[in-house]
């Protein structure tokens, strides 16, 4: 499980996408979640602006898990 740090009391979905490097752009970001490739907590999660949290889990398919600290 790989960790990643923020430095504020959340960040948003699409943002951590980008973050990562796992999308270049929102748009990307907008239909890469909506088609399902991301869980939040175990729960697939198809809201781009989803709020994460610290130990928040997100499993992203085809890529690994990562946990929000």
């Amino acid at each position: 499980m790989n960790t990643v740090k923020i430095d504020t009391e959340y960040i948003q979905l699409q943002q951590f996408l980008k973050l990562i490097n796992v999308v270049e752009s929102g748009g990307q970001g907008k239909i890469f979640i909506q088609e399902g490739n991301v869980k939040v907590n175990d729960k697939i999660e198809t809201r781009r602006g989803r709020k994460l949290y610290p130990n928040d889990k997100i499993t992203i398919k085809g890529i690994g898990d990562f946990v929000i600290k």
